[in-house]
């Protein structure tokens, strides 16, 4: 081999280096701070938080608060990062996209929304009543957001909401329940209490996925609440994918425009 060759070769070899160490960093979910989020009442919410590259107090960002699914549920503080985590983490989403991001864990003995669930069905049922009160770590999800507004240089105007099959009906619950709170909000295969949602939210637009095949969660929940939505005329996009089972995150999450529809809205009148 020529020196020519022997240059070019480990110039190539360097390029790979470098493309990899990117996409390692890219990747790298401890640039997810562990903290943890203590209740009045003594319970304690592990969470993550990411701040944008070169984060600086002097300027405000929008701020996203994260959702796991029923199987990220625990106390490691880490599991709730499998699926998204590594969405905000891409470097074109960093650079375009600089915000706060926000992911608790939810203990596993209890469930981001209020809803029975029988899990003997295939797909299974869910009887979800926003009468009774929100389960703790929903409760306490928010609480969070509203320290971090606290503490954080944040852009009250531009808070998210987006969350994953039971993140995903936490998302519509949370919204419910703080319906002046978000400048727009993305639930996954999620569902809600479609009786109870009213004219109050007609100020949070919604951009909802579901996949038709789903064995886990009926895709029926997201068309009843895509209905609704509409009738109370509140700003509804729908995506259902053909085919696609239970992980239509991962359709979600691939939608080149899901995070500049999230970031285009903001809302005037805030109230947390």
């Amino acid at each position: 081999m020529t020196m020519k060759n022997n240059a070019i070769a480990r110039f190539a070899v360097l390029l790979l280096l470098l493309s990899g160490y990117k996409f390692s960093y890219a990747q790298d979910l401890s640039q997810y701070e562990k903290r943890e989020f203590k209740t009045a009442d003594g319970n304690t919410l592990p969470y993550r938080l990411l701040f944008p590259e070169n984060y600086d107090k002097s300027k405000k960002y929008p701020l996203i608060l994260f959702l796991h699914g029923a199987g990220e549920r625990g106390t490691d503080n880490e599991k709730q990062l499998v699926h998204g985590g590594k969405m905000f983490l891409e470097a074109q989403n960093r650079e375009k996209f600089p915000a706060i991001v926000i992911a608790p864990q939810c203990p596993p003995e209890s469930y981001w929304a209020s809803v029975k669930v029988d899990r003997d069905k295939r797909p299974m049922t869910f009887e979800f009543d926003y009468q009774r009160p929100s389960n703790w770590p929903l409760v306490a999800a928010y609480d969070l957001v509203k320290q971090v507004v606290g503490e954080e240089s944040v852009d009250k105007h531009r808070l998210y909401i987006m969350g994953l099959s039971m993140g995903g009906m936490g998302t519509f619950e949370q919204v419910y329940q703080h319906p002046k709170t978000f400048a727009a909000a993305a639930p996954i295969c999620g569902g809600a209490d479609v009786q109870a949602y009213d004219k109050r939210v007609r100020k949070t637009p919604f951009w909802v996925f579901h996949g038709d095949a789903d064995s886990v969660v009926p895709v029926e929940n997201s068309r009843r609440m895509v209905d609704k939505l509409k009738a109370l005329k509140v700003p509804v996009q729908y995506t259902e994918y053909p085919g696609v089972n239970h992980n239509s995150w991962d359709n979600a999450f691939a939608e080149p425009q899901l995070l500049p529809w999230l970031f285009s809205h903001s809302r005037r009148k805030v109230k947390l």
